[in-house]
């Protein structure tokens, strides 16, 4: 294998261990807020702002860390953690290390990355796009030949 191809095989694991580990550690915020879980006294009400976004952070990890519906579900994450960090950190200050935001930047700059290059090969959505491709190669070659 060649140095090139080795760094494009290391670099698809680690964009699925990120995107699973990302998911699975966001899970755990939407289950504070939705079932009151890992020290929260109280679960948030659906209808009001910390239930809309625990539904977000609970099935929105859920999925990114399935891989199933990346990209979109991704975008709408990152903007949660846009509008998170503006609401609830930003008053307090510009700089997230002061402000206690920087968990909510890193959050938004991840899933914006998700959203540019997708779920990585051991997704749902991965193996979707493979099966996909076999089928349109199944379907060009001739009848009979390989």
């Amino acid at each position: 294998m060649t140095d090139e191809r080795i760094r494009s095989s290391i670099s698809h694991v680690f964009l699925n261990v990120l995107r699973i580990v990302t998911g699975l550690l966001f899970m755990q915020h939407g289950a504070q807020k939705l079932f009151a879980a890992f020290g929260w006294k109280q679960a948030a009400a659906l209808n009001s702002l910390f239930g809309v976004a625990g539904v977000l952070e609970f099935y929105g990890g859920l999925l990114i860390v399935v891989g199933l519906f990346t990209r979109p579900v991704a975008f709408v994450l990152a903007g949660e953690m846009a509008v998170a960090y503006f609401r609830a950190h930003f008053p307090a200050g510009w700089i997230p290390i002061v402000n206690r935001g920087e968990l909510s930047v890193l959050y938004c700059f991840i899933y914006l990355y998700l959203a540019a290059n997708g779920g990585g090969s051991f997704s749902v959505d991965g193996w979707v796009a493979t099966w996909r491709a076999s089928r349109r190669e199944d379907a060009e070659s001739p009848a009979g030949g390989p």
